[in-house]
């Protein structure tokens, strides 16, 4: 199985606006995904890292990448290939309430 980093993006009034049944669905397939083994979470502060050529370390507060909709949450979750991971996602809150989530295949380094 290969392995995918989601990350979901989505505001507090994109989820007001979808009518609660739908909403419960979507909280139900992220129970499902967790339960297969899903590692879900929601976001929190982030800060930047930076070492350049090992010179000495640098953290800036805040996230580096900036979107429309705020940072939602990320979840790693494991599918046979790309297509059943964009299923798998297509039911989640982000993705129902006006939000969106991209799907990232994970290269692991086997080094």
């Amino acid at each position: 199985m290969a392995k995918f980093i989601t990350i979901g993006y989505g505001d507090s009034a994109g989820y007001e606006r979808t009518d609660p049944a739908l909403r419960e669905a979507a909280h139900a397939q992220d129970a499902r995904l967790e339960a297969a083994g899903a590692v879900i979470g929601v976001a929190g502060k982030a800060v930047q890292v930076r070492n350049p050529q090992g010179r000495g370390m640098q953290v800036t507060q805040g996230a580096y990448l900036q979107s429309a909709l705020p940072l939602a949450g990320f979840a790693l979750i494991e599918a046979a290939n790309l297509e059943e991971a964009v299923c798998m996602v297509a039911g989640t809150p982000c993705a129902v309430a006006d939000g969106v989530v991209e799907v990232w295949p994970l290269e692991i380094s086997h080094t």
